[in-house]
């Protein structure tokens, strides 16, 4: 489906996102987070790249049929009776003609998706649910995967991509292996033009503004910003500030991250 352009901008019209606009025309591809769909063995059909996220996605065909309402289909539709077809996060080394399973428990098989309970220690998994039937939440980018170091008490111990170890509730799902396309932490963009595809417009640095633009601006020349420590163009304190607020989710962590 097409999602529209907001630029950064509210219902209003309002700038509340700096340095966006512009980009090339993009498809949303709708991914299955939750793989709802219980004891159903999925082969995997095609590998495709998606404009909206980093990591690819795999299209795959369940073996329990279309069950949508076929009154409700085009004329002619070729989707009768096929399997139903969904995209899920592609995980790295999973091919084309491979099958998955999401299921309580399964075979420790790389695509494969289930309960933390039922995951050896060691595991690298990505996926992965915060609170159970809510879908993955957490390790979904290119190259990330989280590693199972222990259980206790009903929660299991997951060591994050950034560092940090958390506890999650056994009852959730996660997915085993690590997810696609882990070289793109070595792309280079190369050239401006690539940035504006994007959809990102170009930043002016602070110094280089006058006074009532921003904090760090004014002077003659290469003066420096004239503060103690820098500042966003709102007048709060920027670079190294911790911006997490108190939340629920805090009593889970075990260790922060670096």
């Amino acid at each position: 489906m097409a999602l529209k352009s907001k630029a950064g901008r509210t219902a209003s019209g309002r700038i509340t996102v700096r340095h966006r606009g512009g980009g090339v025309k993009r498809l949303y591809r709708v991914a299955d987070f939750g793989q709802d769909k219980l004891g159903v063995v999925g082969k995997v059909i095609a590998l495709e790249y998606d404009p909206y996220r980093t990591a690819y996605l795999v299209l795959v065909e369940y073996q329990d049929g279309d069950r949508r309402d076929k009154s409700l289909l085009p004329p002619h539709s070729t989707t009768v009776g096929l399997g139903e077809k969904r995209y899920i996060l592609a995980p790295y080394q999973l091919n084309v003609g491979d099958e998955i399973i999401c299921n309580e428990a399964a075979e420790i098989k790389i695509g494969n998706r289930m309960k933390l309970k039922n995951i050896p220690v060691g595991t690298q998994v990505y996926n992965i649910e915060l609170e159970p039937g809510k879908g993955g939440k957490m390790a979904r980018s290119a190259g990330s995967t989280a590693k199972v170091l222990a259980r206790e008490a009903g929660l299991t111990h997951l060591a994050m991509p950034s560092g940090e170890i958390r506890k999650v509730p056994q009852e959730c799902f996660a997915s085993i292996g690590q997810v696609s396309r882990p070289e793109h932490r070595f792309i280079t963009i190369g050239k401006a033009g690539r940035v504006r595809l994007k959809g990102r417009r170009p930043q002016v640095r602070g110094t280089a503004m006058n006074p009532c633009d921003h904090p760090h601006g004014g002077g003659e020349g290469k003066t420096p910003i004239g503060l103690k420590y820098p500042k966003t163009p709102w007048g709060k304190p920027a670079l190294g500030v911790k911006t997490r607020k108190k939340k629920w989710t805090d009593k889970y962590i075990v260790k922060r991250r670096n």
